[in-house]
């Protein structure tokens, strides 16, 4: 697959999600001093899928998509260390620099480099016991997609391993515009198109919510109640789809937070959803 190792925003190891392509001049960060933990990346060539391992590994691994409005990738706050968090809990962690949807690479282009990573992951031969993913705001909007239909009039990119599955074992997510950005589905009333046009003609086509397939996996969702970049009916539209599958999801909705919590968010209620989220991992069996 094209691995190296080095210190790739922290990463353990570090390899091209597609055949050909290079890790280095993959992407470019907005500030190449900052720390890993806040590294935001601006701009993507080629997808890159950065390992995390942890010390004790139980079997599993966790695919971790961060937000960023699909305009740029928060991999420090909602990658890296949602990485770390995750290999303290014995999990393979592996944080994906993907591609944005514009006129370079299509609207396709995220789903499509997520979908890659997933089986990328599980060629690796270190998510023998399951595979979730963990994702936040538009990375959760990813992960919830991962879940859903492939629209089949996009012809997705050819990669290697296209015989194994992508559905995730389980989902993470966090304060994703689920459907709310798609045309017809908004919350505010005469909402503008989101640019560029291949990201709202992605939101248009992806609505996960409604396209969700049948025997979706366990679901942790979490959400602000007064979070006014992404209004709180996306949590309950994607709940409701989940018990229209009649499957599994679990919902917390914090009355005060800022969008965007993370884990670091430290001093309010919602600090505590980490905490929440890996009592649940257990109790679905995702954690020993």
């Amino acid at each position: 697959m094209g691995e190296v190792t080095g210190p790739v925003l922290g990463a353990d190891t570090a390899w091209p999600v597609w055949r050909g392509a290079s890790v280095f001049g993959a992407f470019t960060l907005q500030d190449d001093a900052a720390a890993p933990e806040q590294a935001v990346v601006q701009a993507v060539v080629e997808p890159v899928l950065l390992g995390f391992a942890p010390t004790q590994p139980n079997g599993r691994a966790m695919l971790v998509l961060g937000g960023g409005g699909y305009t740029a990738l928060m991999a420090g706050r909602e990658g890296v260390q949602v990485a770390r968090w995750l290999t303290g809990l014995g999990y393979h962690a592996y944080v994906l620099i993907h591609r944005f949807p514009n006129s370079e690479h299509g609207p396709a282009a995220p789903l499509d480099d997520a979908r890659q990573a997933m089986r990328l992951i599980r060629a690796g031969g270190r998510a023998e016991q399951g595979l979730g993913v963990v994702g936040l705001s538009s990375g959760g909007h990813l992960a919830a997609c991962l879940a859903a239909e492939y629209p089949p009039e996009w012809s997705e990119r050819s990669g290697s391993h296209p015989e194994i599955g992508t559905r995730p074992d389980l989902l993470v997510i966090g304060y994703a515009p689920i459907s709310t950005n798609a045309v017809g589905r908004t919350i505010i009333a005469d909402k503008p198109p989101l640019p560029p046009a291949e990201k709202q003609a992605m939101y248009d086509r992806l609505q996960p919510d409604a396209q969700l397939r049948d025997d979706p996996p366990p679901c942790f969702i979490t959400y602000a109640g007064n979070d006014p970049v992404v209004p709180v009916e996306n949590a309950r539209r994607l709940h409701a789809a989940w018990e229209r599958k009649g499957a599994s999801a679990e919902l917390h909705v914090f009355a005060d937070a800022p969008h965007g919590f993370a884990l670091d968010t430290h001093g309010l209620p919602v600090a505590v959803w980490p905490v929440l989220c890996e009592a649940w991992l257990r109790q679905v069996g995702f954690l020993d």
